[in-house]
Formats: C-alpha cells, structure tokens, sequence
C-alpha cells in the first residue's frame, strides 16, 4: 500500500475506507477506557485483573502503531506533531509505558476519551462544533468580567472565614484561617461541609448569609455570558444583514447597467433608422 492510499484511510473520513477505519478506532478507544475504569475497582482487578493488563497492551501497541502510521504518511509531520490531536494521541499511549515506572499513573491512560472528538467529524456533526466555538468566543470576552468577579468573591470568602474563625474558633472546629476560608468557599458554593458546622448564633448568623450569598451570586457569571452571547449573536446577525444589503445593492447596481446597455443599444438602433 503507498503512502498516498495509507493517508486517504488514516486521515480521510469521507471515504468508506477511511469512516470504517475511524468507527473501528472509536470503538478500540472506548473499550480500552472501559478496561481502565474497571481495572479500578479491587474486586475486578483482583479476578481479572491479568486479563486487563493484557488488553491494556494490546490496546496500547495498537494505537502505537497507529501513531507511527500517522507520522509515516502525515504531509507536514512537524504539523500533525504539534497539533492537538497530534499531542493527545501520543500522550494517549506514554502513560502504558509509564507503567513500569509508577504504576498509578496508568490510570492516565483515560485520557484516550479525547479522541472520541473525532466522532464529530466522523458523524458530520460540525455544527455542534461551531456552537461550541460560539460559547467560546463568549467566554473569551466575559472573561475579564470573569475575572473580576472571582477577585471579589475570594475577597468576600477571605473575610467572611476570617470572620467565622473569630466567632467559632478552634473549640467548634474551625482550627484556623485557612480551614475557616476553605469551609466558606465550600458553604458559598451550596455543597456543604458536613464536617464543621458553626455552633453559635452568630457563627449560624453568618453561615446563613453566606448561604444565601451563593445562591445569588449564581446568577452573575451566567448573566454575563449569556450577555456576550447575545451581544455575539446580535453582532453577528448585522453583519448577516450588512453583507445582505451589499449583496443586493451590487445586484440593482448589475441591473441598473445592464438596462443602461439596453438603452443606449434601443438609442443606437433608433439613429440608425433615422
């Protein structure tokens, strides 16, 4: 096979040869990361845990080799190397090898459910894509606002456990500072810390403020971009509009010559028969 045709699979996806290829990889894909998220229950390990090892190799040769043909018949190697899913597929085998060196780091292998992004190319399915590239867009230009939100609330967090370890201190759990700002981070977040619990009534005074804080506070970063979105979208949408009425103005501008040709033709025809 040469290196043209061995491309056309690896690489194409509009072909029959390349689809069943990539639908072969994503199913190898899936049950090697099934493999390593059972390899991590002890009962299952204990019992098959041989036979996953095993597979786990198998897998890992196998998209080796894989790798190696993409290097082999890629146009721009250093390109295809650099790329992101150049990079996801190499670190989707090291750590197999890495094994050997510190085995919990196998678990890492997991990593390989990020080239399941190549479904979307595979199933035509580009436009959730781009969709995707919207709300991107949208975060890159709320992140500012972002930004300036997350300072606030560490602020507000900072001061509020400062708070907390004064009113409780270490009798009721609250051993110091950091403990104390890390309990409010988990209470303004409405997760909980079943752990520490203020006794005093101030102490639940204030618990109950930061409570009600996190549920308003929710709302802010969604505000915002859903702001930039909208903003996006309406930008978007003028330049749809703008790009229409250029469009019809250089159609009426065509039509406008070509009734003046016919014109100046009728003149023509009309001196002549005079």
């Amino acid at each position: 096979m040469n290196k043209q045709k061995l491309r056309e699979i690896i690489f194409g996806y509009r072909t029959k040869a390349g689809k069943r290829f990539d639908v072969i990889l994503l199913v190898a894909i899936l049950i090697s990361v099934i493999a390593v998220m059972l390899d991590s229950d002890k009962e299952i390990h204990k019992h098959y845990g041989r036979l996953l090892l095993i597979a786990e190799w198998f897998f890992t040769l196998l998209f080796t080799v894989e790798y190696i043909l993409r290097l082999y018949c890629s146009t721009d190697k250093k390109k295809y190397t650099l790329s992101f899913m150049g990079i996801i597929d190499l670190l989707s085998i090291i750590p197999t090898y890495l094994i050997i060196f510190y085995a919990p780091i196998g678990y890492l292998i997991d990593i390989r459910v990020l080239r399941l992004i190549r479904i979307f190319r595979i199933f035509k399915l580009s436009p959730y894509l781009r969709s995707g590239h919207t709300m991107q867009i949208a975060l890159r230009s709320s992140r500012p606002k972002i930004i300036v939100f997350i300072l606030s609330v560490s602020l507000v967090v900072i001061i509020l456990g400062t708070l907390m370890y004064i009113i409780e201190g270490q009798q009721n759990g609250f051993d110091n500072i950091p403990k104390s700002i890390y309990w409010a981070v988990v209470t303004l977040t409405t997760v909980g810390y079943g752990d520490v619990v203020p006794l005093t009534t101030l102490g639940k005074t204030v618990a109950v403020f930061i409570m009600l804080l996190g549920y308003a506070i929710i709302a802010v970063p969604t505000g915002i971009v859903s702001s930039e979105l909208t903003k996006y979208n309406k930008e978007k949408k003028q330049e749809r509009n703008q790009s229409e009425i250029i469009e019809k103005e250089k159609e009426i501008l065509s039509k406008e010559e070509e009734i003046l040709k016919k014109l100046d033709s009728l003149e023509k025809k009309i001196d002549q028969l005079k």
